[in-house]
């Protein structure tokens, strides 16, 4: 099933490995902390383990770098039964750092599909995370002159989605949303009644997984410069 693009008028974007790349610098992350506690555990368990951390920290840190730090200097914490020596902390620290400090690399097409867009519809940012980060992340971005409204959110459920709508009095009739995740960009807003394009990225995190038969009545594309074929005309 397809989207009909004719009533369109809103369109939100998500920010993660949507406009640019973000899971790949977790992935590279989490690499290099499994080696510093690799006298301890195998990587395997320290995966298992770090993700265990950041799900139960996840009400508490919410989503973004910040959280992602404190969970791992948690975990190496309990992996080592507090044995962990403090130049250990200082480096998972400093690869905490070095993620936040990043340059910002944005995914193929996006600058090209913003600018033929952004006369043409309301455009705005839906993303969640750290606001501070999100914000920089933004900046350093350039992409900040294409949109009408920057929203970082919570979570993304139903009621998010929701109530920001209402805010912005945007009718779900003539919101789409774009973005990666079925999980958090496509299936609540399916739920609500707004539409949804879902443009993968090669890596997810575990927890922003659904399988995809669960979802339906969305527009999957292969890239995001593939969304002007139904949009700029």
């Amino acid at each position: 099933m397809e989207v009909n693009f004719k009533d369109i008028k809103v369109i939100g974007f998500d920010a993660d490995d949507t406009l640019w790349v973000n899971e790949t610098y977790f992935r590279e992350t989490e690499e290099r902390f499994a080696e510093l506690l690799g006298e301890y555990e195998t990587k395997n368990k320290v995966d298992q383990e770090l993700f265990k951390m950041e799900m139960a920290n996840l009400e508490i840190y919410g989503y973004g770098i910040k959280g992602f730090m404190l969970s791992m200097i948690e975990s190496a914490l309990d992996l080592s039964n507090n044995r962990v020596p403090q130049e250990t902390i200082s480096k998972i620290l400093e690869l905490g750092k070095e993620m936040i400090a990043h340059p910002v690399e944005l995914l193929n097409g996006v600058e090209e599909v913003l600018s033929k867009l952004v006369d043409k519809y309301r455009l705005i940012v839906l993303t969640k995370g750290d606001l501070l980060d999100q914000e920089r992340k933004l900046e350093k971005s350039g992409l900040s002159k294409y949109f009408h409204h920057v929203e970082v959110l919570s979570d993304k459920k139903e009621n998010n989605y929701s109530n920001l709508l209402e805010h912005l009095n945007i009718d779900v009739g003539e919101f789409l949303m774009v973005g990666n995740s079925l999980k958090s960009d496509i299936l609540p807003i399916l739920n609500i009644g707004a539409s949804a394009v879902h443009v993968p990225f090669h890596t997810t995190w575990v927890h922003e997984m659904v399988p995809e038969e669960q979802v339906n009545g969305h527009l999957k594309l292969n890239s995001l410069r593939d969304i002007l074929k139904y949009l700029d005309n």
